[in-house]
């Protein structure tokens, strides 16, 4: 007689080895994708201002470090309806662990002695021709201020979008999964926005605004472009997000939100 498989909805006190590693390893795939973009972020970061869509005269520009910046918030998603709050909470407090570790190592290198030309009588890197600094001091004054201004809004932002997506989850009792996955990645994407450019401006002064125009309006700008991309890919990440929770769920063994097609119940006879 042939072993019976295990039904689609396996309890958590029965959960074959083969499940549990499984939902280990797209947990890992998951946080490694959130952590592995948190950092890319923060080396990338406002090094580069790119054009990412066009309309007459209207142009959306955002650093080049924001790009992949919604993935993460399509992961926490993710890792809050399979794994919980808790285990997403987790992977946000592993995340500003990262942020400290790169803030620690990009410091380090510029601290340790190297090979280029000092001024004997400072101990400072000289500047050449153009006025820049090397390479990597370049990017290390910007991932400085890159990431003293993004540890800030990204703590706030993930949490945000981490509570309310479980309190839109409780406020439909596990309905609607658009309106959790959009409701608390809208939200808390605005948050995130605000917050990297202000902290950005005033306390890194990284940001390229012109110092003959009014400041406000410059900076609105940055805050209305960058919210207005994280916008578009909030909405589009909708499809990405029902088909990673429809397909995980059945693959994790795990109750999906999403109603499908009951599946035939097997008689004994049928495993003979």
């Amino acid at each position: 007689m042939k072993t019976e498989v295990p039904p689609y909805a396996v309890t958590a006190e029965a959960v074959p080895e083969y499940i549990r590693s499984r939902r280990e390893v797209v947990f890992l795939i998951l946080s490694g994708l959130f952590l592995g973009t948190l950092g890319m972020l923060n080396i990338l970061g406002i090094s580069r201002f790119v054009n990412v869509f066009t309309w007459g005269d209207f142009a959306v520009t955002v650093a080049v470090g924001v790009l992949p910046y919604p993935l993460t918030f399509l992961c926490t998603d993710l890792i809050s309806e399979l794994y919980g709050k808790e285990r997403a909470n987790q992977v946000v407090w592993v995340g500003l662990v990262l942020n400290l570790w790169v803030l620690f190592i990009v410091w380090l290198g510029g601290a340790l002695p190297g090979f280029e030309p000092t001024d004997p009588a400072t101990g400072e890197v000289i500047r050449d021709a153009a006025g820049r600094l090397p390479v990597f001091f370049e990017i290390r004054n910007l991932t400085f201020g890159a990431v003293t201004a993004s540890m800030a809004a990204y703590l706030t932002a993930q949490f945000v979008d981490v509570y309310l997506f479980h309190f839109w989850k409780d406020l439909t009792n596990g309905k609607h999964l658009w309106l959790r996955n959009n409701g608390s990645t809208l939200i808390s994407q605005l948050v995130d926005t605000v917050a990297v450019v202000l902290i950005t401006h005033f306390l890194a002064g990284a940001l390229p605004v012109e110092a003959d125009r009014s400041l406000w309006p410059q900076l609105m700008r940055f805050i209305g472009y960058g919210y207005a991309f994280k916008l578009i890919a909030a909405l589009l990440d909708t499809g990405p997000f029902y088909l990673g929770v429809f397909w995980l769920t059945n693959y994790l063994q795990l109750e999906s939100p999403i109603p499908r097609p009951k599946r035939p119940r097997l008689g004994a006879r049928d495993w003979e």
